[in-house]
């Protein structure tokens, strides 16, 4: 999920993120989720609350990912690749 996907890229990122959010946040914290609903509901500044939680619902699903997503190759792996591409555009 790279920065250069461009716009789409991002938007699509964003949408994946938050609803990995919100499956670890309905996984975890479902019973306190639904009382936190009802206070949200009786508060003034709900929209000040809303928009933290689309926070750290994006926060979460960047951690759910990272958790369960497949580890990257390692560093020195990509660069000795980027070597052996290189000498095979080059002739040898």
């Amino acid at each position: 999920m790279g920065g250069d996907a461009g716009r789409r890229g991002g938007l699509d990122e964003q949408a994946v993120l938050l609803a990995a959010g919100l499956a670890d946040l309905a996984v975890s914290t479902l019973t306190s989720a639904a009382g936190a609903v009802c206070g949200l509901l009786r508060r003034s500044d709900t929209a000040h609350l809303a928009a933290q939680a689309e926070q750290d619902l994006r926060a979460r699903g960047r951690l759910a990912l990272d958790r369960y997503a497949v580890v990257p190759p390692a560093h020195l792996e990509v660069l000795a690749r980027h070597v052996l591409a290189r000498r095979a555009g080059d002739g040898g």
